[in-house]
């Protein structure tokens, strides 16, 4: 079965036929999904979207150790063909598949690591993590998606390492400052889940989620918010898609949202920060591929190593001038 980008899928950028212009003739986007924290907005309630089952032998997937187990077989995703933008999270994309590949080709980067994927979607990418990791914190928003996501998790909990804490499903809304810990809000945080969020987190995964320069620029408000809580260095990888579009502004194919999003790379590793130095870089696409989809030459994987900055201990001087050494 080949994956990636269904066919008829409303895919960010895509013009169709009956899409909701603006005045000025632009399309009229949905900025986000509903949390589920949100209160219940009035008027007209969205068309349901109809899911699908999404099988693949773990033959494929797992490539040689999938002959060391006979317990684990089977990877099951439910998911939808097509939907709405604003439920683009339902849909399998191929960065999400592309990240699974080096998931499963770096084992040892995230054997018993605790794991905070942003924007999950289905929860592909968490359920492969979860494979070989301690914890992962799979989040998105929408009541609806966080529920799909669930399922899938379910579906797949014979894929969890053993001896770890498996996939915690929670709603993580970019746009707000605080996690949710109303205990009546689905997909909700409590206190002991925080702790450990905040106490072992190593690892930052996000894949097709820059489509949008407003929701990129949240994604990386929040991932450094996140930064500044956790207590260990960590490692953001980031899964982008270089999608080419034809815009009516620029009579031209570009980028727009890709080149947001590199531009706001540079802006993160350029950031004056008193605490934490951030490090950008490629990942290089030679990886093994495992899973089927086209691996295109637009998709790209970038890494983002956060760490503390490290500043200068005073323990001597000479005449006027102190001597500093750096630590270690």
């Amino acid at each position: 079965m080949a994956w990636g980008s269904p066919a008829g899928a409303d895919i960010p950028g895509q013009e169709w036929v009956g899409a909701p212009l603006d005045e000025d003739g632009d399309l009229d986007v949905v900025r986000k999904p509903q949390a589920a924290s949100d209160p219940e907005p009035a008027g007209r309630v969205r068309d349901k979207v109809h899911p699908m089952i999404l099988t693949q032998e773990e033959e494929d997937i797992l490539g040689d150790k999938a002959q060391e187990s006979s317990t684990c077989d089977v990877i099951s995703i439910e998911h939808t063909m097509a939907t709405p933008l604003e439920d683009v999270g339902k849909q399998v994309w191929r960065g999400a598949l592309f990240l699974a590949d080096y998931i499963l080709f770096q084992w040892d980067l995230f054997q018993g690591c605790t794991i905070l994927e942003l924007g999950a979607g289905t929860g592909l990418a968490s359920i492969i993590a979860a494979t070989v990791a301690r914890t992962v914190y799979c989040t998105d928003v929408g009541a609806d998606l966080l529920a799909m996501c669930q399922r899938n998790v379910a579906l797949n909990s014979h894929l969890t390492a053993p001896g770890g804490g498996g996939v915690k499903v929670r709603e993580l809304d970019w746009l707000k400052d605080d996690l949710c810990t109303d205990p009546e809000v689905p997909f909700s945080w409590s206190q002991e889940d925080i702790s450990d969020l905040y106490s072992h987190t190593t690892v930052l995964l996000a894949a097709e989620v820059f489509y949008d320069d407003d929701l990129t620029d949240a994604l990386f408000k929040t991932l450094c918010r996140l930064a500044h809580k956790l207590k260990n260095a960590c490692t953001a990888i980031l899964s982008v898609e270089k999608r080419l579009n034809f815009t009516l502004s620029h009579l031209d194919v570009t980028c727009e949202a890709y080149d947001h999003f590199r531009s706001s790379l540079h802006q993160l590793e350029r950031r004056e920060d008193s605490r934490l130095r951030f490090a950008v870089e490629p990942v290089e696409a030679s990886f093994p591929q495992r899973l089927a989809y086209e691996r295109i030459r637009q998709l790209e994987l970038w890494k983002i190593f956060v760490e503390p900055v490290t500043s200068p201990i005073v323990i001597g001087s000479v005449g006027s001038s102190t001597v500093p050494v750096n630590r270690c």
